[in-house]
């Protein structure tokens, strides 16, 4: 039996419907928005797993028909899923994910697909809400309904859900995620944004959740799914406290990393844990899993208590210090730009490529054709970051995420391809990792532009904050490490400069995170952003006033547009024939800027005169040195500019009159020639013009010159 339900947001009306598509499915929602509309199911396997986590998969998909498109490329059909895909599937993944019942190891896998894509009402905030409804009214064990939305800011004015067209010129972009009770998540990108308006932007956005969340809950009264029952994890409590006596003491001196470094604390964690097992006949598998779940509970625990009730990091620290940070630029000596940024355990190698017009990257867009991606971000996480041993493969969902959260926070600050048009591509490689590998590409791919002489707008920075809470007290860190990011509550990243925030990804994993704390959070994050930014301008003061040598060289210059024919010629053998002699690039566009893009400064030049000669204009009364090559009984055509020919009348030729233009010019002479009109496509040329005007100028020469040997004829006279 079909339900249906519906709420006003936004001043367009956002249904829910259930019960008439994929009824297979434990769960299904169709949520429509405008004429976008969204598809999410919920299904989960029918027996359980052995699996000490939850097994969710969270799959994303826009369909071109969608939008009434059919997919390029040869087969014509969909294949692996796009960048974006990908991105809008984690942004369902994260907030849900934390939200199942502790215990719930069955396989569980939510898929989204866009049916109808109206141009105006982006699908990928209606895929979080539609997939938390699925989930919320199937039999699955999951009983805290979400939902999302996006949060714009136009002429000073916060608006919720912006369109497409919207989105554009909004200096703020942030999605966020919640529960009726608090916020879950959220991703932002912001044209340096005050802390003040992204706080204001998440309350406003938690109204318009809680309103869509009470529809949700209605048509989950009428379907009312008999849920699936949860077995809590399995414990031995005595077997627990037997550890903690024998073990807590060891265990805690192991976690204290302002003693051991990351390795040695993490392999010293590793042997006592070892060592409990050893104890543990190989054959009882139960009570070996309960002690590996007593120990890893611990190991907690000695974590939250320490932060919580002594007020002591894992390393020492005070809740607001950065570790230590080190930057140093032009490493890489062939490179366009290098940055190596390190803060603590974690290093970031930023590389900066400089490219053309056809390096830019094309993008494959429902509701957009032709567009093009000029400034790319990508993120590598190799293996031995981490001193593990994996197989090198391409980058998973993670690496493609951090590398948009950084891409996120440096692209605004990029300038506008009509004062810069390269291509610009970072890449940032993890050498070493421990905490917010994410913000330190934000850092190192900062220095990277400006070693690369792209002309940011400002320096950028990023900072990973987290947050332990335990009823009514918390703890705000600064600078989180690997085990306060997986024992915390909250992971908190925030890039800007000093005027505002550029990029914001925030995943809290408990209901207790208020407005309030998020504000501090916000402000002690902008304290440290500022150092950060300190220690980076201590080590690039500037933006480099010169890109590398190994960067293309670019020349611009505007040309008529009716000159455009000319240049690209036909087939595009005059333009081909530059490129090909020169080895430069050439960009024309259609309002007759040409960029020039040479591997150095000769062949720059040399392609800039052949583009100069073929797309010249003759103008009134310049001087040009032409050739002659044709001659008539009424006078020559003389060649200015390849393709483009003037009449030197037979009358214009010399100050004497003379019988025949043979008597004074042949073909292949090189003759100058001034332009004396332009009538539609002739050109009147005149060589007796310039005659005279040489004649005229002798004159006060030899003028002056007789009356200096006068002068020093009568000063001989007396």
């Amino acid at each position: 039996m079909a339900h249906q339900t519906s709420i006003e947001i936004g001043g367009r009306q956002m249904s829910f419907e259930t019960g008439k598509m994929a009824r297979q499915a434990n769960g299904a929602v169709v949520l429509r928005y405008g004429d976008t509309v969204v598809l999410s199911t919920a299904c989960m396997d029918n027996k359980a797993t052995e699996k000490d986590f939850l097994p969710l998969t969270v799959d994303y998909r826009e369909y071109t028909y969608s939008a009434g498109k059919i997919p390029g490329g040869f087969f014509k059909r969909e294949g692996r899923p796009t960048e974006r895909e990908i991105l809008v599937s984690r942004l369902i993944d994260r907030p849900l994910r934390p939200l199942f019942p502790e215990g719930w190891s069955t396989e569980t896998q939510i898929v989204s697909m866009v049916l109808s894509a109206d141009s105006e009402n982006d699908p990928d905030v209606l895929g979080v809400t539609a997939a938390s409804a699925a989930l919320y009214c199937s039999n699955i064990p999951f009983d805290k309904p979400i939902a999302a939305v996006r949060v714009g800011l136009l002429e000073g004015r916060l608006v919720v859900n912006p369109t497409v067209a919207e989105q554009k010129t909004s200096l703020l972009n942030i999605v966020v995620a919640g529960s009726e009770q608090a916020i879950v998540m959220v991703e932002a990108g912001a044209l340096e944004v005050s802390e003040e308006t992204v706080t204001d932007a998440l309350a406003f956005g938690h109204e318009q959740i809680k309103k869509i969340i009470g529809a949700i809950r209605a048509l989950h009264a009428a379907v009312n799914p008999k849920k699936a029952a949860v077995t809590p994890p399995a414990s031995d409590e005595a077997l627990a406290k037997k550890i903690e006596s024998k073990y807590g003491e060891r265990l805690h001196d192991a976690l204290d990393t302002a003693k051991y470094e990351k390795l040695e604390s993490y392999g010293r964690v590793a042997a006592i844990e070892k060592e409990i097992l050893a104890e543990i006949p190989e054959e009882d598998e139960e009570k070996r899993k309960l002690a590996s779940r007593a120990f890893e509970r611990l190991r907690e625990r000695l974590f939250r208590d320490d932060i919580i009730k002594k007020r002591r990091r894992p390393d020492a620290r005070a809740f607001d210090q950065i570790r230590q940070i080190t930057c140093e630029a032009r490493l890489l000596p062939r490179v366009h730009g290098s940055a190596l940024f390190t803060r603590g355990e974690t290093q970031a190698l930023a590389t900066v490529t400089l490219g053309t017009k056809d390096d830019m990257q094309r993008l494959d867009l429902l509701f957009e054709q032709d567009v093009f991606k000029r400034f790319m971000l990508h993120y590598n996480f190799p293996p031995f970051s981490v001193g593990e041993v994996k197989m090198l493969r391409g980058p998973g969902r993670r690496e493609v995420g951090h590398g948009a959260l950084a891409e996120r926070a440096l692209a605004n600050l990029v300038p506008p391809e009509a004062e810069f048009p390269y291509a610009i591509r970072v890449v940032s490689d993890i050498l070493e990792s421990n905490g917010s590998s994410s913000m330190a590409s934000v850092c190192g791919g900062c220095l990277a532009l400006m070693d690369a002489g792209v002309p940011i707008k400002a320096p950028c920075a990023g900072i990973a904050m987290g947050l332990v809470v335990e009823g009514n007290d918390y703890a705000i860190l600064t600078d989180i490490a690997g085990a306060e990011d997986h024992y915390g509550d909250m992971d908190f990243k925030v890039a800007g400069t000093r005027e505002g925030i550029t990029a914001l990804q925030m995943d809290i994993k408990v209901f207790g995170v208020s407005i309030a704390m998020m504000r501090e959070a916000l402000a002690q994050a902008r304290k440290a952003r500022f150092e950060i930014l300190d220690k980076m301008q201590a080590a690039m003061p500037a933006v480099r006033a010169e890109i590398s040598e190994y960067a293309p060289h670019l020349s611009i210059l505007n040309i008529p547009t009716d000159k455009i024919r000319d240049l690209i010629g036909p087939g595009g053998k005059n333009i081909r024939s530059i490129t090909e002699s020169t080895g430069s690039k050439i960009d024309v566009s259609d309002d007759g800027t040409v960029h020039i893009f040479a591997v150095d400064g000769k062949s720059a030049e040399e392609a800039l005169r052949r583009v100069r000669e073929v797309t010249a204009t003759a103008e009134v009364g310049k001087t040009y040195l032409g050739k002659v090559v044709r001659i008539a009984e009424f006078g020559a055509f003389v060649e200015l500019f390849p393709g483009t020919d003037g009449l030197l009348h037979i009358s214009e030729i010399a100050e004497q009159r003379i019988r025949s233009v043979r008597d004074a010019l042949k073909e292949g002479d090189q003759v100058m020639v001034k332009v004396l009109a332009i009538e539609g496509n002739k050109i009147k040329l005149s060589r007796k013009a310039l005659l005279r005007e040489a004649r005229e100028k002798q004159k006060p020469a030899e003028t002056a010159g007789a009356g200096q040997q006068a002068s020093a004829a009568d000063a001989a006279g007396k």
